[in-house]
């Protein structure tokens, strides 16, 4: 079935709004946007004062509804994200919700917290909901998470858990930008500071876009192509941990977001190939002997994509 153009410009009315305070990152952005559409979250790694902040939040801004920002830090506890009941001397209690309850979610700095802070978001991005006490609070819909964390090694940082990482559709990375951008933000610097983004999309048309990235249609051999990847870093020899069947629902819905993107209403291979690299590099551990002989996670991810037959038009 054709895809609506008004449902295919809901992601370029994202993309201007937020090109007009963020200079370059396409690549990043073309993720955030994969992961809205795809109903999963995105992490975005760099250095100290590369935009990430900027770019989560002018995204977030860009789109209707609430958005939440949380400030990950050493001292913070599970409470302060999901929420707590607050009892009275009464005897009586109620409910007080957490950042989380929002429809876009900012954890900023995730990697600076203890792991056991950073599983009180395990929940609610797999369910889109939080258990306090036993019992059972949904979050608003649509629900997405975008978080920031800087290499680990640095002071301060914790290296996230493979579970938290496979949590996240997709791993970006915001780098520095080149001479002519830099110079485009300094031109612009009092603008950018003003943080001056409208809300483009409504969540109704967000959740109208989500329903049609479903109807996008996948071929038995481009969904073959997918479990084949996974099935060759699986059984590669370098590789202490491979991706899971999250990494392939991953690609799978995220190369239909792509589809749907670029107005086709049918996946090609060059959409699975895209997005390999994003959904596959956090969830590769590598065997210690194998980091000896320099090999990396990206490597590995690489290769496999060159190694891998493409299937041929069906």
């Amino acid at each position: 079935m054709p895809i609506s153009p008004d449902l295919v410009s809901i992601p370029q009315k994202i993309l201007n709004e937020i090109s007009k305070v963020v200079v370059g990152k396409d690549d990043v952005k073309e993720l955030m946007l994969t992961a809205l559409l795809s109903e999963g979250h995105i992490l975005i790694e760099g250095l100290p004062g590369t935009a990430k902040t900027l770019l989560a939040k002018t995204f977030a801004l860009s789109i209707a509804g609430e958005f939440r920002r949380v400030q990950f830090t050493p001292d913070l506890l599970p409470s302060d994200i999901t929420g707590y009941y607050f009892y009275t001397p009464d005897g009586n209690s109620k409910f007080l919700p957490g950042p989380v309850f929002a429809n876009v979610v900012l954890a900023d700095e995730l990697n600076r917290t203890t792991a056991r802070t950073q599983s009180a978001m395990l929940e609610v991005m797999q369910e889109a909901q939080v258990t306090v006490e036993g019992k059972t609070h949904q979050v608003p819909q649509p629900f997405m998470v975008i978080a920031t964390q800087i290499p680990y090694g640095f002071e301060g940082t914790t290296q996230l858990t493979e579970v938290q990482s496979d949590r996240f559709m997709f791993r970006a990375w915001s780098g520095y930008l080149d001479r002519e951008q830099e110079s485009k933000v300094l031109a612009n610097i009092d603008y950018i500071d003003r943080l001056d983004v409208k809300a483009v999309v409504s969540l109704g048309n967000i959740a109208r876009a989500r329903e049609a990235v479903k109807t996008v249609f996948v071929s038995d051999g481009v969904r073959d192509y997918i479990t084949l990847i996974a099935d060759s870093l699986r059984k590669n020899p370098d590789v202490s941990m491979a991706p899971s069947s999250r990494a392939t629902a991953a690609l799978y819905k995220g190369s239909r977001a792509i589809a749907f993107m670029r107005g086709r209403d049918y996946v090609i291979p060059d959409d699975v190939k895209m997005l390999a690299t994003p959904v596959l590099e956090h969830r590769i551990r590598v065997k210690s002997e194998a980091e000896i002989d320099g090999v990396t996670p990206l490597s590995l991810a690489e290769k496999t994509m060159k190694e891998v037959p493409v299937p041929k038009a069906e």
